[in-house]
C-alpha cells in the first residue's frame, strides 16, 4: 500500500511537458504589463483630451472606456495604454476615429475611417455581422497581427462580441488602407467611399495607424443603436 502511495505521489512530481498550457505562461506574462493607473473616471478623462472639440461625443466615449475598463481587469489586453475608437454615429465625411493615449492623456491621432457599403451611405445605419453582407460590426475587438494582403498592410481584428462581431476574423474584416477614404476623394465626392465591412483608413495615413494599435489594443466600434447597447455583455460587464 506504501509503495502504492508513493508511485501516485512522484507522478504528480513529472508531468509530461505536452499537458503544460503554453496560454498560462503567456498570459503570466501579459498581466505584467497591465496599468491599473489608467482605470480612472472617464469624465475627466474625456475633459482632460478636449473630446468634445474633436467631435466625439461623451456618450461614445463612456461606452468605449466602459468596455476598456472591463476589458483590462479581466486582463484581455496587451496594450493597455491605447484605446481606439471608431464613432460611426458621425457622418463618414468626418474625421471620427480617434487613437487616445490614456497614459498620457494624449489624442494620439484622429483620421476618417470608411464603414460597410450596406450599412449606408454617408452615414452608417445598419449593422451586421453575417457573411457578405458588406455592412459593419458594432463592438468590441481586440487587434491582433498584421499582414500583407491585396489591400497593403492590414490589421486583423478579433471580434469579441457574439451576435455582434464575432464572425470578424471569418469575414476577413480588417484594417487596411483605401483611396476612397481621402480628402482627395471627398473633393470629388459628396461622400467618403465604402468598403466592403472593413473600417478601412486613408492609405497615407495606413501604416501609423496599425502601428499605433496593432497586437492586442482595444478597438471599439460606436453606434447609438439600442438593441447592441442594451444587449453587450461588455458593456453590461
Amino acid at each position: 500500500m506504501k509503495n502504492q502511495f508513493l508511485t501516485i505521489a512522484l507522478s504528480f512530481l513529472f508531468v509530461p511537458s505536452r499537458y503544460i498550457e503554453k496560454d498560462d505562461v503567456s498570459l503570466k506574462e501579459k498581466n505584467t504589463t497591465i496599468n491599473y493607473t489608467t482605470i480612472r473616471d472617464s469624465k475627466a478623462i474625456y475633459d482632460q483630451l478636449h473630446l468634445a472639440t474633436s467631435g466625439l461625443s461623451d456618450k461614445a466615449f463612456d461606452y468605449a472606456y466602459r468596455g476598456y475598463q472591463y476589458l483590462t481587469k479581466k486582463q484581455k489586453l496587451v496594450n493597455t495604454d491605447i484605446l481606439a475608437i471608431c464613432d460611426f454615429s458621425q457622418s463618414s465625411n468626418k474625421k471620427r476615429l480617434y487613437i487616445l493615449d490614456l497614459v498620457n492623456n494624449k489624442i494620439l491621432l484622429t483620421s476618417y475611417v470608411a464603414h460597410g457599403r450596406g450599412s449606408g451611405t454617408e452615414y452608417a445605419r445598419q449593422f451586421s455581422n453575417r457573411s457578405r453582407s458588406h455592412q459593419s460590426s458594432l463592438g468590441f475587438y481586440i487587434t491582433s497581427s498584421t499582414y500583407y494582403g491585396e489591400h497593403g498592410l492590414s490589421l486583423r481584428l478579433c471580434g469579441l462580441e457574439p451576435g455582434f462581431n464575432n464572425l470578424a476574423m471569418r469575414r476577413n474584416i480588417v484594417v487596411h488602407g483605401a483611396s476612397y477614404i481621402s480628402d482627395q476623394y471627398l473633393n470629388s465626392n459628396q461622400f467618403m467611399g465604402r468598403s466592403y465591412g472593413c473600417p478601412a483608413v486613408p492609405e497615407s495615413e495606413c501604416e501609423e495607424i496599425i502601428d499605433l494599435i496593432k497586437n492586442g489594443t482595444c478597438f471599439f466600434i460606436y453606434h447609438p443603436t439600442k438593441k447592441y447597447l442594451q444587449s453587450s455583455k461588455i458593456l453590461k460587464g
